[in-house]
């Protein structure tokens, strides 16, 4: 039976990358930068680490997103000895503002923009995150980033920020995400009953908590009867 969301949100929200921009591509730079100096098996275990320690780098007080991959990188590099260099760390952020969406997220934002104000909040800077934005293919209300707020998610600063500056309640709007971890449980946590989790992969993931599953942003504009 075809999902449908019997909700007419104020706003629907979005988390940028990984959930609209396709962000497979940090791994991807990872790869190929470290191929030559790592065995398969280590080289996963740089990627999952690199991963993690991004996100241990947005839970304290804030900082620019290149310092974040940085630092990340450089964390990674120390925890696998492979020796660190700044100019590698620094391709990462320097490939960020290149990539586009998901092929599904054009034309499901296309629709879900005749009806509804989209919004973004993202953990970036402003100098990169229009020229993401510019690739969606669809008009947004406003634009958030963690610069903006001086905070990053999963913190709940970001969000408050967001509801702020949108004039509106957690309850107001249909937040979406394809992370559990950065988005989801947070808002859960903020009391938002409304959520979307975007599950490209189709992952065996259950969180302790209701919300909306859908498998690209075509189908969410499908169950929001666009």
């Amino acid at each position: 039976m075809a999902l449908k969301i019997d909700f007419e949100p104020k706003f629907i929200t979005f988390d940028c990358y990984g959930t609209l921009t396709n962000f497979s591509e940090m791994s991807g730079i990872a790869q190929r930068m470290l191929a030559d100096r790592l065995p398969a098996e280590e080289l996963e275990r740089f990627i999952h680490l690199f991963s993690g320690f991004r996100f241990d780098e947005v839970l304290g007080p804030y900082k620019p997103y290149d310092e974040v991959l940085i630092n990340a990188f450089k964390r990674t590099c120390e925890a696998t000895g492979v020796s660190f260099v700044k100019e590698d760390a620094e391709k990462f952020y320097a490939a960020v503002p290149t990539w586009g969406p998901w092929p599904d997220v054009p034309e499901g934002l296309r629709r879900l923009a005749t009806k509804y104000k989209l919004v973004i909040l993202s953990n970036t800077n402003d100098e990169i995150i229009m020229s993401n934005v510019e690739k969606l293919g669809a008009p947004f209300h406003a634009v958030f980033t963690a610069q903006q707020a001086q905070s990053y998610k999963p913190r709940m600063p970001g969000f408050e920020y967001m509801f702020k500056q949108l004039g509106c309640k957690p309850n107001d709007v249909l937040h979406v995400s394809a992370s559990m971890e950065y988005d989801l449980q947070t808002v859960e946590a903020m009391g938002m009953k409304h959520k979307v989790f975007v599950n490209r992969k189709k992952t065996a993931l259950k969180a302790p908590f209701l919300y909306y599953e859908v498998d690209g942003i075509e189908s969410l504009a499908a169950a929001m009867g666009l």
